[in-house]
């Protein structure tokens, strides 16, 4: 890990949560993280096909699976551009054939709104990671084990309930369902960032203060911070969910090698996390296609595994 501060890294993770556009400057045909077909940029099955991947703007594991898909699409000879935005375009952009692909599809109850909205104009090319719940977490020596105890011990958190975007729907869950369920309607809930609520939880654990905040799984505050999740008897936040990659209605026909590969894709939490905290701990979250590179050369059998659907 590197030397530089934690407020300098959320700083990152913050700069990585903007709306931007950035292409791919990944030109070097660097290590192919255990890859035996494929190859160069000019060699490889995908010379000369150009693929957009749309990348949910703060979404760590969405940016996470779309650098290491760039990498992938790269050593087989795509020219490779990333589109960042917020899920609503992200999903509006490759229902209209603007993005090819997209690796941060949370089903079924996050994002049930927007794939009902362009789910006929899209692909579900399979599931990645399955067991992802939403989760209101706490640092690790709080005085309480579950949501049926926060409200009577709001006051040992200063009766705030720290959140993050407000469009988000882990945010639209923990009004429409968690606060009520529990009874924690005299809390203060923050509507914030992911950024914001990523400081106060680790300025407070810092400090040595109890703090409790809105979160998911995966995500890298779980490796980087001694926090855990607080139990919920009344399954307020619902049963965990799957996350999927989808692409525009005709991708797995113009690429079909490509979408079997993307069906064959598969990530444990420990491989999740050990990327993520590479990429937004060590490198900062500006260095995304040397934080993939770093990360394969740990994991030199991954590539190839996936290629034969071994992962």
């Amino acid at each position: 890990m590197s030397n530089v501060s934690k407020a300098a890294r959320l700083t990152a993770v913050a700069a990585t949560a903007a709306l931007v556009l950035a292409a791919c400057g990944s030109d070097d045909g660097g290590d192919a993280g255990g890859q035996t077909d494929g190859g160069g940029e000019n060699n490889g099955a995908l010379a000369g096909k150009d693929i957009t991947i749309g990348v949910f703007s703060g979404w760590e594991e969405g940016l996470a699976a779309s650098y290491l898909w760039g990498h992938i699409l790269e050593e087989e000879g795509a020219t490779v551009e990333y589109q960042t935005a917020d899920p609503g375009p992200i999903y509006s952009g490759v229902a209209q054939g603007q993005f090819d692909v997209g690796f941060d599809a949370w089903l079924p109850a996050t994002h049930e709104d927007y794939w009902a909205e362009h789910g006929e104009n899209m692909e579900d090319l399979g599931t990645w990671f399955s067991d992802a719940p939403l989760t209101i977490a706490v640092n690790e020596d709080a005085p309480i084990q579950s949501l049926e105890e926060l409200a009577g011990a709001a006051g040992e958190f200063d009766n705030r309930l720290v959140g993050i975007e407000p469009g988000a729907g882990l945010t639209r869950i923990t009004k429409e369902e968690v606060i009520p369920t529990y009874g924690l309607e005299d809390m203060q809930f923050i509507e914030s960032s992911t950024p914001a609520m990523l400081a106060e939880l680790e300025g407070a654990i810092d400090s040595g203060k109890n703090v409790v905040v809105t979160l998911w799984r995966p995500h890298w505050a779980y490796d980087a911070f001694p926090i855990r999740d607080l139990e919920d008897p009344q399954n307020a936040l619902g049963d965990p969910e799957e996350i999927h990659s989808f692409g525009r209605k005709g991708f797995a026909s113009d690429f079909p090698q490509v979408a079997e590969w993307i069906g064959n894709f598969k990530m444990t939490d420990e491989q999740l996390h050990s990327l993520e905290k590479i990429m937004f701990f060590e490198n900062e979250g500006e260095e995304n296609e040397k934080s993939v590179d770093t990360w394969l050369q740990a994991n030199p059998d991954f590539v190839s595994k996936l290629k034969a659907g071994n992962l």
